[in-house]
């Protein structure tokens, strides 16, 4: 049996527990995109949750956005979270870099009401910190767009990765 197969094949139960942190803590993308089963290709599976994302009115996604952790000092991390961040070296800051992130995690809030996202993939804190420090400038039509930009990046990454895995 393939994985399409494999897939098609899960009750719905086990489809939200193997698809339902696509999206950071929003296990009814998953729950919705389960209903248009059976998928014909991986590639339709991925572009019905992206939809179902993408038709989302402004205020779902800001309670989308708001589901994410804050970077490099939260505490309480989804298993996903946890890995992306500790393969960028975040979990190993020193004093200095966890205050500053910790500052700017405090000041991107109260400026944009949502918490920085970026897909840390491929980065590491240096990295992450200067774009940190470059968006936290930008307007928040700019930045929401680019947060949005960045809940999809991190979407196709986690999704590859449970095909890679299965």
């Amino acid at each position: 049996m393939d994985l399409l197969d494999k897939i098609n094949n899960l009750s719905k139960s086990d489809f939200i527990s193997t698809f339902g942190n696509i999206f950071e803590k929003t296990d009814w993308i998953a729950e919705k995109a389960y209903d248009s089963k059976p998928f014909n290709n991986l590639n339709e599976l991925f572009s019905i949750m992206m939809e179902i994302f993408e038709k989302c009115k402004k205020d779902v996604h800001l309670e989308i956005l708001n589901a994410h952790p804050d970077l490099a000092i939260e505490k309480k991390l989804t298993e996903d979270s946890k890995k992306e961040q500790n393969d960028s070296n975040l979990n190993e800051c020193s004093d200095q870099e966890f205050k500053e992130f910790m500052k700017l995690n405090i000041d991107y809030k109260k400026r944009f009401s949502f918490p920085f996202i970026i897909a840390v993939k491929g980065k590491k804190k240096k990295e992450i910190l200067n774009i940190f420090r470059k968006r936290i400038t930008k307007n928040i039509n700019l930045e929401f767009e680019e947060s949005i930009k960045q809940v999809k990046k991190i979407a196709s990454i986690r999704l590859e990765q449970i095909i890679k895995n299965n």
